[in-house]
Order: structure tokens, then sequence, then C-alpha cells
């Protein structure tokens, strides 16, 4: 008896496109396509960490690393060349937009309004400082430190940079870069070898170029016959009372951490290594999905200690590495004193008492604008106490 049967041939598809079985013998091609990833990822903390060549001593021959971020690099560093201007990449470490607080000198009458990067740090580093209560009414509390500064630092100087562990932390990212380049090449895994060597070779090469150029300290020098530089740094809640020299004063109010390259040449292999990070993100993503199960893995090892390294270094607080540059190495440790009054008022007749100015009315009226006529009337009682042969004494709880 015939039994029809159905052709279900074609719902089972062309031999090519059926499901086949796995097999143990011809396993399955699995390939990382990280291509991506280890151009564009973590742009921002590599440059960030980069920019740390002048910073910490040593830097600039501990980059030999395979960094994260190529593309984000090249692009910062051919805006750099091309603008030849460090703003464009060490902004985030040498702030030069940095508004610091306004500076009332005492005797020249000088005013300025927005000081620099250095003043804003010499304001924190004051403000941070323990001071001693006066006792009275309360109602705003003021910190008033008086700084004392030593002599003026040169007016170009080359202050020594802090050591830190980033030299002992910096030999985990290079070991495991040039151990997993070394273990690619035994494997004859060529491409990942290639890829993790250009990187160490781009990475290193930059720190270096970078690292050339001068840290700098410099302030103009004033002008001959200066009266004494004793001025004051003002803010909302802390002032601070600048004796010294005009030289040692413009050190704070006018100086400024730069970096300056030897000669013009510098710039063109700063060029030269934007493009080899160029060369880097393109062979990342055409040689990549190349390479064996092994090399992408050992790829991806390097690029991910190398990029927690730069997460670390970018993370560290470079102001205060600034702040200790600062007090420790251009001014030398400056005498400060502080003290704490309740109000502002206060504060500003206690700064009057230890300038002991001939006319005090100027920097009263600065530093309290107020212009009524009970005002007007306070004023004037206490700039004539103010210069009076013997002034009061505030009392100091000590």
């Amino acid at each position: 008896m015939y039994t029809p049967r159905a052709d279900i041939s074609g719902l089972l598809g062309s031999p090519s496109t059926r499901v086949r079985p796995f097999s143990l013998d011809k396993p399955p091609r699995f390939s990382l396509d990280m291509s991506g990833v280890a151009a564009l990822m973590g742009g921002d903390d590599a440059v960030s960490a980069m920019a740390t060549v002048h910073v910490y001593g040593n830097r600039r021959w501990l980059g030999w690393y395979n960094t994260p971020g190529s593309f984000q690099i090249a692009k910062r560093l051919h805006s750099f060349a091309k603008s030849a201007s460090f703003r464009s990449i060490f902004s985030r470490n040498l702030s030069p937009n940095c508004k610091g607080p306004k500076f009332q000198a005492a005797y020249s009458g000088t005013v300025i309004e927005e000081t620099g990067h250095l003043a804003a740090l010499f304001m924190k580093g004051c403000a941070a400082s323990e001071g001693r209560v006066v006792p009275g009414r309360m109602t705003q509390p003021v910190g008033i430190t008086i700084a004392e500064l030593g002599p003026a630092p040169a007016s170009e100087m080359h202050p020594a940079r802090s050591s830190t562990l980033t030299t002992l932390f910096a030999s985990v990212p290079i070991v495991v870069s040039v151990g997993t380049c070394a273990l690619c090449a035994l494997c004859e895994d060529w491409y990942a070898s290639l890829l993790i060597l250009v990187g160490i070779i781009a990475s290193g090469v930059s720190c270096l170029v970078l690292g050339s150029a001068e840290f700098l300290f410099t302030h103009p020098e004033p002008a001959k016959g200066s009266p004494a530089g004793d001025g004051i740094l003002s803010s909302e809640q802390d002032i601070v009372l600048l004796k010294g020299t005009e030289s040692a004063v413009n050190s704070i109010t006018r100086g400024r951490f730069t970096l300056r390259f030897l000669s013009e040449g510098h710039y063109n292999l700063i060029r030269w290594c934007s493009l080899l990070f160029f060369i880097q993100c393109v062979s990342q993503l055409l040689l990549i999905p190349q390479a064996s199960l092994f090399g992408q893995i050992m790829f991806l090892t390097s690029v991910g200690v190398s990029a927690s390294y730069n997460i670390w270094l970018s993370s560290l607080d470079k102001e205060k590495i600034h702040q200790k540059l600062l007090f420790e190495r251009v001014l030398e440790n400056p005498t400060l004193t502080k003290y704490t009054l309740g109000t502002r008022t206060t504060a500003v007749v206690f700064i009057l008492l230890v300038l002991q100015l001939r006319d005090p009315t100027g920097l009263l009226n600065e530093l309290l604008p107020n212009d009524t006529k009970v005002w007007r009337q306070w004023k004037a009682t206490i700039s004539e106490l103010a210069v009076s042969p013997q002034p009061p004494v505030l009392p100091i709880q000590r």
C-alpha cells in the first residue's frame, strides 16, 4: 500500500543555511572586537595623566605603557601644537584661567580686582589653617591670617618637583604592557604584539617630548624705590594680610607656574607624536580583529591595567601639589598667624591696627563700602583711633 510522504527539505533550507551540530574538531572562531573601546575609551583620563609630566618628578620617563584613548590624545596634541599654547592640554593642571581673590595694597594704593591661580592657592592654604579665637560678638566669623613673607624669590626659578608613589606605581602598567607584548611575540601573534608595541612607543615618546619643557615659576620685578608691598587678599569669609617687600608680595599676586620649551622645534615633535597616536588608533581599528583570541586578551589586559593607572594618576589632587610647591619651594615656608573674629567690622578694625596706616580712610572704604551717614561717622571715628599714639588693643583668647 502506498503511503504519501511530505517533502520538508524546503523547510530545512539549503545545506549551507542549515544549523550544523557543534563539533570539537572544528570549534567556532571567536573574536573580540575591541577597536572602538581601545581607541576611544579613557581619553580624558589619558590626557590628564599625560599632562602630569611637569607635576611629578621623573614622570617624563615613566610613560612606556600601552595607554588607551589614542584618538582623544591625538586630537589634543594636534590642537596644542597648532595653537602653541599649553592651555589646550594643561588647563586642568596649571589652571591659567583660575580667578584669585581681590588684592588691595596698603601703601601704594594698587588694587587688583582678580589675582591669579597662585593667590587663590595661597588663600586656600591660609583658610585651611587653625586660628586663635578673639572673644566678642559672633555673627559671621572672619578668619584673618597675617603672612610674614621672607626673602623675595627670584623673578624666574625652577622649583624642585616632588617625588611621590607615582614612580613605584608606574612600573605596574609598564611591566604588564611589556610582558603582554613579549607573550604575544612568543605565541607568534604578531598583530597583537605589534599593536601593544606601537602603544608603548607612542605613549613613551610623547611623555619624553612633553616632559622636555621647563617648569618655571615667574613673577614681575617691581620698580626701584617701591614702598613696602603690604596688602590684603580678601574674600567673604577670609582675609590674608601680606607683609613683605613688593617683590615678595608680587610673587603671590602676580606670580605663575609656566611651561616653556627650549626651541620651536619641539612643537614639530609634538605634531609627530600626534601623528603617532593617530596611527595607533587606525591600526587598532584594522588589526585587532585579525589577532587571535589569546592576543586580543593580552591586548585588553595591557589596556585595562594602563587605564586603571591613568584613572588613579588623574584623580590625585594636583592643586595640593602646586600649593606645596608654592609654600615650600617658592616662598620657603612663610610665617602664618591666624585669628578668627566674630564680625567683619571687627576684622577690619583689627587689620587697621596691625598695619598702622597714616591715613586708613581709603582702605577702610575699600573693605567696608557702606556709604550711609551712620557708617561715615563710624569710619571717621575708627580712623581717628587707628592713627592715635596708643590705639586700643584687642584681647586675644589663647
